[in-house]
């Protein structure tokens, strides 16, 4: 009867087991859950690098964002610019670019800038509260806010060509649907 107890036992902790590795297979285990998917994005004023101007999210409503997080100091963001520097020059005219300068100083980000080029507006996040709101946890990330100021998505890593062509085509979709009141219109 106790060995029948034992075995009983052990076959529940083997089905447990299992159970549990199967859950965990197919998922990637670096991905974090993104809980603003859905959500208003976080408004924010931050002053450009270069013009020192302001520039707010509630003045750009209307318009597909893509917002990236990046720093001098961060390899893969050195990779990844050239890539966002061609999606400003391929799809700027259907979505404002920005980068957000994340835990660096001014004076590297510029240094970076010179070398590296630049098109669109690069801002300064002072002690990093836009990137907190945000719910950055590295860089590079790049964010990606329809026209109603809803977040739509996050990438995180640096963005390569075709992910960033089909998050500005899922973008302007959005732009470009008819919204149920429209919709209903004869």
């Amino acid at each position: 009867m106790r060995r029948w107890r034992y075995t009983l036992g052990f076959a529940a902790l083997c089905v447990g087991l299992l159970v549990v590795l199967a859950k965990g297979f197919g998922r990637n285990p670096h991905e974090v859950p993104f809980m603003l998917a859905g959500k208003p994005a976080p408004d924010f004023v931050l002053r450009s690098l270069d013009t020192g101007e302001k520039v707010s999210l509630a003045d750009l409503k209307g318009r597909p964002v893509v917002i990236n997080f990046w720093a001098s100091w961060c390899g893969p963001c050195q990779y990844e610019h050239p890539v966002l520097e061609w999606g400003q020059r391929e799809f700027g005219s259907q979505a404002v670019f920005l980068g957000v300068v994340f835990e660096d100083s001014e004076d590297n980000a510029r240094a970076f800038l010179r070398r590296q080029g630049y098109s669109f507006p690069q801002l300064v996040d002072p002690r990093s509260r836009m990137a907190v709101s945000y719910g950055v946890a590295g860089v590079p990330e790049t964010y990606f806010i329809n026209p109603a100021g809803i977040i739509q998505g996050k990438h995180v890593g640096p963005i390569d060509p075709e992910s960033l062509t089909r998050r500005i085509r899922e973008l302007t979709a959005t732009a470009e649907a008819p919204t149920a009141a429209e919709a209903a219109r004869p």
